[in-house]
């Protein structure tokens, strides 16, 4: 497997992490009966909890344009060392957005949340020269 599809595999894993942060902190707020709810008014999580929601829905932003980056630099049989670098950089900016976001890390969450868009549009970039 190439580096890249490893931090794919990776940032999918990390994303799950996420998810059950983010679902304790919102059953925390909103308590169990709201949680397993419908759901049809829901309240609007705040804190923590809003944080690591946002957070979140950021990473399925960000990992649709990452895989697609991981999938032109694969399928095109285009991975090298600069691609692999961009994919570690790219999963540790999205590690360290984390806590970044739920902290309120400012304006350090945005310069983090660039890095790994800068390291995803770079392996797209490598994968068309």
């Amino acid at each position: 497997m190439t580096a890249e599809l490893t931090v794919l595999a990776l940032a999918g894993l990390l994303q799950g992490c996420q998810f059950v942060l983010f679902s304790v902190l919102a059953n925390l707020q909103v308590g169990p009966r709201v949680a397993m709810g419908p759901r049809d008014h829901a309240p609007a999580l705040t804190g923590r909890a809003g944080r690591a929601q946002r957070a979140l829905n950021n990473h399925f932003e960000g990992l649709i344009l990452f895989s697609l980056a991981v999938l032109v630099v694969t399928a095109g049989a285009e991975a090298s060392g600069f691609t692999a670098a961009c994919a570690w950089i790219y999963l540790l900016a999205r590690i360290l957005y984390v806590p970044a976001y739920l902290l309120g890390w400012t304006p350090w969450r945005s310069v983090i949340w660039g890095v790994g868009f800068a390291a995803t549009i770079a392996m797209i970039l490598a994968s068309l020269v």
